[in-house]
């Protein structure tokens, strides 16, 4: 095991926020990593609320093919096309990333392992200006002449390669470069949660006395790091395919569109796993605090979290069952696959085993974090079917495929950031969250969730392919049965954009009414619980920095009069 990381720093960059700083130093240009944190926050829920609006309009015109929709307009197919597109990589690299990783990387690394600050203050800040930047550029691709994107989030050529068949030149050179840029922000960003963990920890914190979000935005950022590469030098050879003429992706000029889909999914598989390990941590720090039991396994979760960022790097030809691949790669990549399922199961059984025997208390954090667990293994288990290459052959390009995903990434992207704003909210603002409205917002998004997506995988099942603008075309996809799932499926999606409402409400209304926080509401036992609510600059004064004496979780010790014992607190 290596010794304990003792170094604190006094950036000279903190200079900058005295007193007397104006609105635009202290908040837009700050060096501090909780500003930092709170901006990637703000920013993600920015976009996410473009990111729910385009599903919206694209299950209306699903359930309701032809008609205007309210606050839209009667829908075009390649309005359809730009929205389905947009949806996903908005969710996926403008609401996951800056709010999973780089949001609560920044705001809590720092304060759970015991520093005044990131490593490199500066560079962070300049981090969130390039992702800045990218969520910019994606928002100009929207307006431009002919809108935004439509090649599909995974941009495979020729309809990515070629304006005359997605009809968006503009938006699909737009796109590419706001990914471009964005991966940029998150490779600088990552550079700095894994050097400040590695070097800024407080004195007597071991590696095993991290808190399991710490490793697992860590270990998210070298995988990001590992896998990126590949994505980052095909969009180089797209972009040049879009507007200098060259044939990297045609097939017609010797290109190979194949190629395209190796690097993109080199990526995107791991891509997943990237955004799954910083939830599952958010999810390890809630459960040991609500259950008042110490993590089960906490070391197993760990090995597995490593694990499973290595096996990520060899599953990602199961998304190319029906592109041609030799059928013995296939099964080497559907034992891969069902492999790969292992180690996330025993996590999630792991957390399960850390709520047995426990005094659970059900807030709205706790909700969050058990739904989290639920809709998971849902996902988990309806993936199984598509890592097998026989009825993958079926299933694929199905929304059988969307109701999967969408139930492995929506308690990641969606439940998980809930999970974490309920639990740090009292931390990042002084302020306690009406648990009234958390409880109605928490129903509202749990019920209506299922009712989106369990309709999709029966549709799926039923031969409905993913990329069709109205099914009224087909004779077989549009009975009444079919369309009726549809139709409930879209009123589940608007009930529960609406309860997202309730949510901004409590979240902008609690800011500055809620009841005031203590440093400790949740009587947790990491070291960012330890300072004010919010914190200062600098974390703590400079004389009063922590000292760790034992793990992150010491709950229900024998012995003790309190069910807690903060990391801390002295033997």
């Amino acid at each position: 095991m290596s010794e304990p990381a003792s170094v604190h720093h006094d950036h000279g960059a903190h200079d900058d926020h005295g007193h007397d700083q104006s609105f635009v130093s202290k908040y837009l240009l700050s060096t501090d990593h909780k500003i930092i944190g709170l901006q990637y926050l703000l920013t993600g829920m920015f976009m996410a609320l473009f990111g729910g609006f385009f599903p919206y309009v694209f299950r209306m015109q699903l359930a309701f093919p032809g008609l205007s929709v309210p606050f839209y307009g009667v829908v075009s197919p390649t309005e359809y096309n730009a929205l389905i597109t947009n949806h996903g990589s908005v969710m996926i690299f403008w609401v996951a990333m800056p709010v999973l990783i780089a949001a609560f990387g920044n705001y809590l690394i720092p304060l759970m392992i015991g520093a005044d600050d990131m490593v490199f203050p500066r560079l962070n800040r300049l981090s969130y200006q390039i992702f800045a930047l990218s969520a910019v550029i994606i928002i100009i691709s929207f307006i431009v002449p002919q809108g935004g994107f439509g090649g599909a989030w995974t941009a495979y050529p020729p309809l990515s390669a070629n304006a005359d068949y997605n009809l968006t030149p503009w938006g699909s050179t737009l796109w590419l470069i706001a990914v471009a840029v964005e991966f940029v922000a998150f490779l600088i960003g990552g550079i700095n949660f894994i050097t400040t963990a590695m070097n800024s920890r407080a004195p007597g914190m071991r590696w095993f006395d991290v808190p399991m979000i710490v490793w697992m935005i860590c270990i998210a950022s070298i995988l990001f790091m590992a896998s990126v590469g590949p994505l980052i030098a095909g969009a180089v050879m797209l972009g040049f395919d879009q507007n200098l003429g060259t044939h990297f992706f045609d097939p017609k000029a010797g290109g190979d569109p194949i190629l395209w889909q190796h690097l993109f999914w080199f990526f995107g598989h791991p891509e997943v796993y990237v955004v799954l390990l910083p939830a599952t941590g958010i999810v390890a720090e809630v459960i040991t605090t609500f259950s008042r039991k110490k993590l089960f396994g906490y070391k197993t979760i760990l090995y597995t979290a490593i694990g499973t960022g290595i096996l990520s790097f060899f599953v990602w030809a199961h998304h190319q069952f029906i592109a041609g691949i030799d059928p013995r790669m296939a099964n080497v990549f559907t034992v891969t696959t069902v492999l790969i399922s292992i180690p996330i199961a025993e996590m999630m059984f792991l957390f399960i085993g850390t709520l047995y025997g426990g005094s659970i208390r059900f807030k709205p954090p706790m909700l969050f974090a058990l739904s989290f667990i639920a809709l998971f293994m849902i996902g988990g288990v309806t993936g199984i079917p598509l890592g097998a290459s026989g009825s993958d052959i079926y299933l694929h390009d199905s929304y059988y495929v969307i109701a999967h995903f969408h139930y492995t990434f929506f308690p990641i992207a969606i439940i998980g950031s809930f999970t974490a704003l309920y639990y740090w909210f009292p931390k990042m603002f002084g302020r306690m969250m009406n648990e009234t409205l958390g409880y109605v917002h928490f129903w509202v998004t749990a019920v209506t969730v299922n009712g989106i997506f369990i309709p999709l995988f029966v549709l799926g099942a039923a031969g409905q392919h993913r990329r069709i603008y109205n099914y009224n075309h087909f004779a077989e996809l549009s009975t009444p049965d079919l369309q009726a799932l549809r139709i409930v499926a879209t009123v589940s999606l608007v009930i529960m954009l609406l309860g997202q409402f309730v949510f901004l409400f409590n979240f902008f209304y609690s800011m500055f009414f809620g009841e005031r926080a203590t440093k400790n509401p949740w009587k947790s036992c990491t070291l960012e619980w330890t300072t004010e609510s919010p914190p200062p600059h600098g974390n703590w004064p400079v004389d009063e920095l922590p000292t760790v004496y034992r793990g992150p979780y010491e709950y229900a010790v024998e012995g003790r009069d309190e069910d807690y014992w903060p990391q801390n607190v002295p033997n």
